[in-house]
């Protein structure tokens, strides 16, 4: 009596290490692409005298392999407006409109929910 074992599929063949990784980038820009849409949803329904000019600046950019940033590209207003620049402090009046800690908090609710839709979608490449 022999036994015979054979090691092949995706795991054994890097099918299910490079659907891993799809899963994880896909995470990253699902969750990235959430926190933007949410804060631009904020900032149309809260703006009381939007010009346009601070939603048009607000981006996301990859700053390493496993990490993206949404950001309002340094318009120099924008602490103002979130209520946390030094314009707030010294003047009280304006509170401010607080749409990037509540994105924040968003993203750190619905994070894991949306990384698991990803990972999901990659899961029959990681089967075979």
């Amino acid at each position: 009596m022999g036994i015979d074992i054979r090691e092949d599929g995706p795991w054994f063949d890097g099918r299910a290490e490079r659907a891993m990784k799809d899963a994880a980038d896909d995470a990253r820009e699902d969750i990235a692409e959430a926190g933007e849409e949410h804060a631009l949803g904020l900032m149309g329904a809260n703006f009381r005298n939007p010009t346009g000019y601070y939603e048009s600046n607000v981006q996301t950019s990859r700053v390493s392999s496993d990490t993206s940033l949404v950001h309002d590209n340094g318009v120099v207003y924008g602490a103002w407006l979130e209520g946390v620049g030094s314009r707030n402090r010294a003047r009280p009046g304006f509170p401010g409109y607080r749409h990037w800690r509540q994105t924040k908090e968003f993203v750190r609710s619905r994070g894991p929910a949306i990384a698991d839709r990803a990972v999901q979608r990659h899961l029959p490449e990681m089967r075979g």
